[in-house]
């Protein structure tokens, strides 16, 4: 095989190792790609020793192992974080089952909306939800205000989809996630 074809098939390998990591960080596979990084890591230690390369194909050479770096630092990163999240959850674990939790526990939430402004019942939603976020280590991104305009949005829109006079609107969590859901009320009187 020829330097060019060497340099090609290491820009392919690490092109498919990328990919790899990715399927696992989505949770694809249950182990990061080890083997494939291993002969990725030969492939660029081998070419490092070749003497026989010419400019361009040092240049070639250096690029991608630039994109390798960068990506195995990324790698790393990521599963440090992952590690130490992971650490975080068994260490908050043994503290709730210690019975020494600082927040208490999240109880589910259903509120109805007609479309009107009611802001007391969108505040009791909107703190479930966070509650319910921070139970399960999730952020909560929105202010109180952007959530209300958007319960209200919601709210017209489904009402007028759906041909019903109000919306409710639940928290909840499942399988240690968090559920908000919506469902129409229609009317008992006819």
């Amino acid at each position: 095989m020829t330097i060019d074809e060497q340099l090609k098939r290491l820009e392919e390998d690490v092109r498919r190792l990328k990919i790899e990591f990715d399927i696992f960080f989505n949770g694809g596979t249950k182990r990061p790609p080890y083997e494939t990084k291993s002969r990725v890591d030969s492939q660029v230690k081998r070419l490092a020793d070749d003497r026989t390369l010419n400019f361009g194909q040092r240049f070639y050479y250096n690029s991608i192992v630039a994109r390798y770096v960068a990506f195995k630092e990324h790698w790393r990163r990521t599963l440090q974080s992952r590690e130490e999240g992971l650490q975080r959850g068994r260490e908050k674990a043994a503290t709730i089952s210690a019975g020494s939790a600082a927040t208490p526990a999240f109880s589910p939430v259903s509120v109805s909306f007609t479309g009107g402004d009611d802001a007391e019942s969108a505040k009791r939603l909107f703190d479930s939800l966070a509650q319910a976020k921070h139970c399960c280590g999730e952020q909560h991104n929105l202010s109180f205000e952007q959530f209300q305009r958007l319960i209200a949005d919601r709210t017209a829109q489904l009402r007028a989809q759906l041909n019903c006079p109000a919306i409710a609107y639940t928290v909840s969590i499942e399988d240690e996630q968090v559920k908000f859901k919506a469902k129409p009320l229609h009317s008992r009187a006819g």
